[in-house]
């Protein structure tokens, strides 16, 4: 979800929710196993072995699980997670990790959990299903309780479990520019026009990364997907299961994808929904996230016009797009008034856009805020700008953004230059007239980054794993539906089994469809492997 600079697939996530939906990862970080991590896999630290921090086996820890508390302000805020339906509250707990998987007798950081018991008998339950809702950035003790009604069949046989990845919301969560930085921080031009436009957008980068390195210098070496895989493995022990259970969504099948990859042998009954390609370096992805983007502002136009009443924002799918692009373009030079006292401005404009696209239920208040837009009012768009850069009512920011950075760019290699964005810029606005520039950009993120990246793209091969369902929507936005496809190949032969779910938003579960429903219940709540190639529509 949202990252300074562009959607990462919420990867966005409880930055997420965004008015009950979950934006969820932006474009695929790159992953890969250092020599490090192979020498850990090959001695079974955090394989089925003994973590250790200090003196202490942590796979013997037992967690103290109490009511949970409100969402702290790196989480987003909020109040304390309601009673569940059948009157059970939401449980919270701390996970002690090792910071540094490579030294795991050093320093520890703590996990923040949450869970919700099983509903159903004792005899019927199969273990812990753990979420990850993607980001990456995104709080799962935020985001649970809000899907909680969503998962009421998966709980009468699991319990369910979320947790604030490393480097996120309480779990050592990164900290770099405060609420009033940030504020002016997307207040700037993030698609610069012009050299002085474009000095000032790489000053401002510059001082966000330095931030970063100034308030989380320790932390940030620490925060890469292959370190958030090796705490999961820990958790999976802690909780007392032999396999992990896992749903992952948007960022989170990366996430799953690198678990299998490290831990084959552990994988229980997995889902991965919104599926990340693996095989993509950062600026393959953006590119693929601009077709999708644009692909599905498409699909909203279309769909504006062809309402019995009209579309207020177009006479045509054409004229809908075209209107949006002129205001984009009027906004980059002369902003409208947005909500007090910042203004709406073009990237706010933009970022609003795609946060509607993440769900077919935000299409109306997308609507509404691009007709307020063309009369002057910014108000809307720049809400929904918000829900996407972590910004709260009352002014505070979650750490989405400040995560989403961090472990992307500790996940990715590859340091780009203008030179190559300008080289690719064509491209990129050929893919889409509306995003194309601001995710292009987007790719400069990581440079000047104080830690290098990992791998141009995450290693998900697992040979040896249960299977995994991987289900694509063919109307993603943020992750196109090719990389369903992509994944399970790159899983292997026998692990992936792909699903297609031929709708609309970030995701196929929580659109409520019947058959991707049947298909994944089914599989969770009774181990009953659908077909590969099924099609939902």
């Amino acid at each position: 979800m949202p990252h300074p600079h562009g959607p990462r697939p919420e990867r966005t996530a409880p930055g997420g929710s965004r008015m009950g939906t979950m934006p969820t990862s932006p474009r695929p970080r790159a992953v890969a196993l250092t020599a490090t991590a192979v020498l850990l896999s090959l001695s079974g630290v955090g394989c089925g072995g003994e973590a250790k921090g200090g003196n202490e086996d942590l796979t013997a820890q037992k967690l103290s699980w109490e009511k949970c508390p409100a969402p702290s302000a790196s989480e987003g805020g909020g109040t304390a997670p309601s009673p569940l339906p059948d009157g059970d509250v939401w449980e919270c707990a701390t996970m002690k990790a090792p910071l540094d998987w490579g030294e795991p007798e050093s320093d520890t950081i703590r996990i923040a959990l949450i869970r919700a018991r099983s509903s159903g008998a004792r005899n019927e339950r199969i273990g812990s299903l753990v979420f990850n809702f993607g980001g990456p950035g995104g709080s799962g003790v935020k985001a649970l309780p809000g899907f909680g009604k969503q998962y009421t069949k998966l709980r009468t046989r699991y319990d369910l479990v979320s947790f604030d990845p490393r480097g996120v919301g309480r779990s050592a969560g990164v900290k770099c520019e405060d609420d009033e930085q940030l504020d002016e921080y997307f207040q700037q031009d993030l698609t610069p026009d012009d050299a002085a436009e474009r000095t000032e957008f790489l000053d401002n980068t510059k001082a966000f990364n330095a931030a970063c390195e100034k308030n989380s210098e320790k932390t940030l070496p620490y925060v890469r997907t292959t370190d958030t895989a090796r705490d999961m493995d820990l958790m999976r022990q802690v909780l007392g299961d032999d396999k992990l259970h896992y749903f992952g969504v948007s960022y989170g099948t990366e996430l799953g994808g690198v678990y299998a990859h490290l831990f084959p042998k552990n994988v229980g009954r997995a889902v991965f929904d919104a599926v990340v390609d693996p095989t993509q370096n950062p600026v393959q992805g953006s590119l693929a996230q601009a077709k999708g983007f644009q692909r599905a502002l498409g699909n909203y136009a279309r769909d504006c016009v062809e309402k019995e009443k009209g579309c207020p924002v177009g006479d045509s799918a054409q004229d809908v797009e075209d209107r949006i692009s002129k205001l984009l373009k009027d906004l980059d030079s002369k902003p409208i008034s947005g909500i007090f006292p910042r203004d709406l401005t073009e990237f706010a404009a933009t970022t609003g856009i795609a946060q509607a696209l993440y769900s077919q239920d935000l299409w109306p208040y997308l609507t509404q805020g691009l007709e307020q837009a063309y009369n002057g009012d910014g108000r809307l768009l720049m809400l929904l700008s918000d829900l996407m850069t972590g910004r709260g009512e009352n002014g505070e920011y979650s750490n989405l953004s400040a995560a989403n950075v961090s472990i992307n760019c500790a996940d990715e290699k590859p340091r780009y230059t203008t030179e190559d964005v300008e080289a690719k810029q064509a491209e990129f606005r050929a893919a889409s007239p509306v995003f194309g520039d601001w995710l292009a950009w987007s790719v400069l993120t990581c440079t000047d980054w104080a830690v290098p990246g990992a791998a141009d793209h995450p290693d998900v091969s697992a040979p040896g794993s249960a299977p995994i369902l991987v289900i694509g929507n063919t109307g993603d936005p943020a992750t196109p539906y090719a990389g369903a496809r992509k994944m399970v190949e790159a899983l292997g032969e026998g692990v992936g089994v792909e699903l297609t779910y031929k709708g609309q938003g970030h995701g196929a579960y929580g659109s409520g469809n019947a058959c991707v429903r049947a298909a994944v219940n089914g599989y969770l709540l009774a181990g009953k492997v659908p077909r590969s190639g099924t099609v939902c529509a």
